[in-house]
């Protein structure tokens, strides 16, 4: 997911991870959505230039997704996916997903809104799911000639 994620938000992406997988994934999924998170946070500092916003439907197959993102500094997830999708292969959960999206949230410090609209295969909405969001990062972070300073009528887009 994270190839695809890297592939469609035009991004640069090396993560090398190392985890309790032998337990589960829970941990290393949710660590490498913190790492993630603060890298963003870090490459864009203040946010200057950047458009801010961004949003798309991704059809994935069967399945359709949403995912609206706004850099505010303000972290929060609101996720809505069906429940008791099974496991993707033979080890990650579906519910991983939402795990990933709430730590790249928080450190990231985006306001993340994703809804998979429909879909019957785990694999698909998964997939559905990483490829918005990478279109929302890539529109978000693009830096936008017309916009002065950070895009903020407050003047800051930290917390």
């Amino acid at each position: 997911m994270l190839t695809l994620f890297a592939r469609h938000s035009l991004i640069n992406l090396e993560v090398k991870a190392d985890g309790d997988i032998e337990v589960d994934l829970h941990h290393t999924v949710e660590d490498t959505g913190i790492a993630l998170g603060q890298a963003f946070s870090k490459a864009l500092g203040d946010k200057r230039g950047i458009r801010r916003y961004g949003w798309a439907y991704l059809p994935m197959d069967e399945t359709l997704a949403r995912a609206v993102i706004d850099f505010s500094g303000r972290p929060f997830l609101d996720y809505r996916a069906a429940s008791g999708v099974a496991t993707i292969g033979s080890a990650f959960s579906f519910t991983l997903v939402e795990e990933f999206l709430r730590a790249f949230s928080i450190h990231a410090a985006v306001n993340l809104h994703v809804e998979i609209l429909y879909g019957r295969d785990g694999h698909h909405m998964a997939e559905a799911v990483f490829k918005g969001l990478a279109k929302v990062v890539d529109q978000a972070c693009q830096l936008d000639p017309r916009v002065e300073g950070i895009p903020s009528t407050k003047g800051t887009l930290t917390i």
